[in-house]
């Protein structure tokens, strides 16, 4: 009996994907655990194995095919001693996409133009024939296509004035929309006046800017998880802020010898070299075990209190940022975190983390001392309650027994979620970084 390849859930939160690549092709004879396809999430590039031995019979979703829904079929296997062409021609076909008039030629190619302060009213029959149709969820109709163009172009598709059949929403009018034809008016504002930006419409805003001035650049799939991820976080989560400056005298002493006596391979090269970033990693993850009560998740139900450190640290890559786990990082040593981190970061910017390796954690750093800032305050990332800022390290002045000295000075910024961490609570958490980062011995204890 014919095997179905099922588009797999990459993570517990995947919904689709896109099918990137297959690396097996109709015909090819795979085993299980064998490679056969790279889907691409918002943050990654992951590979899929097979589970079943067989024939490839059918390839049903071609590569390069965006958002395939999670369960969808794929693809179908020919188990051993089957008809090969019998499998493949009873396999599952994608649901052919609807008929769509051809648009018209002044929309092949639109440029971005500002909206009109008032868009023409529709003609009766048109505006009546754009409702929503009566299925008792109040469904906007629109073909997939007209629903990823409209997505694409940041255009809300309810606004759009559907030109095809029985008023569904065709790729034409999504066309039309981008230069500011076929839309509904806009909600009126209230009488106090314009909305501030983050409520305004894309027509609204492009319409402050001259046409021809910008070009429009679609948002990806990992630029959108990180706008709605840190939304949800600024609009759900009541941050606050402490900043405390460390001096890193000691640790920079440290960090040299024992870069100096690290081991070599055979081409004479050390095994490891420490960071800054790994001795506030390690930093972090002992504070939080020192000071418990702050290793938590807020959840409506009760609060998480790990067990572990899983400290997440900010990587930045091409469209936005991610942040690996180093889990239990308080059991760790500074040479095995810096290893992980250097995999991490290589892996991330070539976009081969798997989900397990970010997703989760209790706490993360964002450190943008290698661009010489001084100080910044970090957006939590759900489920943490902090995230800890580390600025620039600096020779600064600073005043001891009434004396003016030098000292190499570091800035720090601890965000807090107030709902599950007071201030004094993550005062202690900031002061247990603190000791640990001016005397690194004291991290081995």
């Amino acid at each position: 009996m014919p095997i179905n390849i099922l588009m797999p859930a990459l993570s517990p939160t995947m919904e689709k994907g896109n099918l990137a690549k297959w690396l097996k092709k109709e015909g090819d004879t795979v085993k299980s655990g064998d490679v056969i396809a790279e889907i691409e999430t918002d943050k990654a590039t992951m590979e899929v194995e097979a589970v079943d031995e067989g024939t490839i019979a059918k390839i049903v979703v071609p590569e390069g095919t965006q958002d395939v829904p999670v369960n969808d079929v794929i693809a179908v296997l020919a188990g051993d001693g089957e008809d090969v062409k019998a499998a493949g021609a009873g396999a599952a076909k994608p649901a052919p996409k609807p008929a769509e008039a051809p648009a018209p030629k002044a929309a092949a190619a639109p440029a971005p133009a500002p909206a009109p302060a008032a868009p023409p009213a529709p003609a009766p029959q048109a505006a009546a024939s754009s409702a929503p149709q009566a299925n008792g969820h109040g469904r906007i109709f629109s073909s997939p296509l007209a629903r990823r163009l409209a997505k694409e172009a940041g255009i809300d598709v309810a606004r759009i004035i559907g030109s095809g059949p029985h008023g569904r929403i065709v790729a034409r009018d999504v066309e039309g929309a981008r230069s500011g034809k076929g839309l509904k008016a806009p909600a009126a504002t209230p009488a106090g006046g314009p909305t501030l930006a983050p409520s305004m419409s894309d027509q609204q805003v492009r319409a402050l800017f001259e046409e021809g001035s910008y070009e429009v650049v679609p948002h990806d799939g990992m630029r959108r998880t990180i706008a709605q991820r840190l939304t949800a976080s600024v609009q759900t989560i009541p941050h606050f802020y402490l900043t405390i400056d460390c001096d890193i005298g000691k640790l920079l002493t440290a960090r040299e010898e024992i870069n100096k006596q690290a081991p070599t391979d055979k081409d004479k090269k050390p095994l490891y070299k420490l960071s800054v970033n790994d001795f506030v990693i390690k930093a972090m993850a002992v504070a939080l075990q020192k000071i418990p009560n702050c290793n938590v998740s807020w959840t409506d139900g009760g609060m998480l209190k790990h067990k572990h450190s899983d400290v997440g640290v900010a990587v930045a890559m091409p469209g936005g940022l991610i942040t690996p786990i180093i889990r239990k990082a308080e059991t760790k040593t500074l040479s095995a975190i810096s290893g992980e981190m250097k995999d991490f970061a290589a892996r991330a910017r070539a976009r081969r983390l798997k989900p397990e390796e970010y997703q989760g954690g209790t706490t993360a750093v964002s450190n943008l001392g290698m661009y010489g800032i001084n100080h910044f305050t970090a957006v939590i990332n759900p489920p943490h309650a902090t995230i800890l800022a580390v600025g620039t390290s600096e020779e600064r002045p600073v005043v001891r027994g009434g004396k003016i000295e030098i000292a190499h000075m570091m800035s720090v910024t601890l965000s807090c979620d107030h709902r599950a961490i007071d201030g004094a609570l993550g005062a202690e958490l900031i002061g247990a970084f603190k000791g640990l980062i001016e005397n690194p011995v004291m991290m081995m204890v």
